[in-house]
């Protein structure tokens, strides 16, 4: 099971990586502005807005990372970001698009769900 909940706990990291790629260096790209179906006159406006959100979308994945590479010890570390990713999901979708609770609030909260399965 701890297996099982790590490896969802590296999954909702490496969504993270992926969301900073997106939202830091892919933004204004074609790819990027038809993820979040931005015109480029769009995409340009918001540059810095989507930079500084893909920053913490970092801080989120390197925080599971930390959590990861505690072993049993990151417990805490793994619960307390898990949460963070659920609370900047729940809050995306209810004031920018309801998929982000989706693609971030629910993976996040069925890792923090297989992490507290196992708690010791």
């Amino acid at each position: 099971m701890t297996l099982l909940a790590n490896g969802t706990v590296a999954l909702v990291a490496l969504l993270h990586l992926w969301f900073l790629v997106l939202e830091m260096f892919l933004w204004t790209k074609p790819y990027g502005r038809r993820t979040f179906g931005l015109t480029p006159e769009r995409a340009e406006a918001t540059r810095s807005l989507a930079a500084n959100q893909g920053l913490y979308n970092g801080f989120l994945a390197a925080g599971l990372a930390w959590g990861l590479w505690a072993g049993a010890d990151g417990y805490p570390v793994k619960v307390f970001f898990l949460g963070c990713v659920i609370v900047a999901g729940i809050f995306g979708a209810a004031t920018a698009h309801r998929k982000i609770l989706w693609v971030q609030a629910v993976p996040g909260a069925v890792a923090l769900g297989l992490v507290c399965l196992t708690a010791h």
